[in-house]
């Protein structure tokens, strides 16, 4: 992030831009490379974070039907889903900014698979890969106190410093 805030503080003071990008996420939320229509960064791989709660399934999002929050782009599979997530989107967020629940739990930043995921007590987890996911599965608590303890530490660090 400091890397980026030099490149456009040297490109502003070279008359590189005219404007500044309103949208741009932060280390704490998982998002693809690149900017999405909503003119944000993807985030849950394009998933539906609804759905995951209404349908208990990954649902890919629809691109006519995004909403930006924390600076990302979540894409939605119905507009009703996107009002749903408009009026409360901390509740249907994944945790941990949608990266590893795991991952987090031990202290590192890896990718959040949103076909890997699980809801627990009303909040949306993803894993890495199904091994990890397995990993986690026998101690969900456990894991999920662990990862709280360490995401206040890490959630604003890139994961690359990790």
């Amino acid at each position: 992030m400091k890397n980026l805030i030099q490149t456009i503080v040297q490109a502003a003071a070279m008359g590189a831009f005219s404007t500044v990008i309103a949208f741009a996420a932060g280390p704490d939320v998982n998002t693809t490379i690149g900017m999405t229509a909503a003119k944000a960064p993807l985030a849950a791989h394009g998933y539906d974070p609804v759905a995951f709660f209404t349908q208990d399934r990954a649902v890919l999002g629809k691109a006519a039907h995004s909403s930006v929050h924390n600076g990302a782009a979540y894409r939605f599979a119905s507009q009703a889903n996107q009002r749903k997530f408009e009026r409360n989107p901390e509740a249907y967020a994944p945790q941990y900014g949608g990266f590893c629940a795991f991952g987090v739990s031990v202290g590192a930043k890896f990718d959040g698979d949103p076909r890997l995921f699980r809801v627990v007590d009303g909040k949306l987890y993803f894993n890495l890969n199904p091994e990890i996911q397995e990993t986690w599965l026998k101690d969900v608590p456990g894991n999920i106190r662990k990862a709280d303890g360490h995401w206040t530490k890490i959630r604003n660090t890139p994961p690359q410093d990790l």
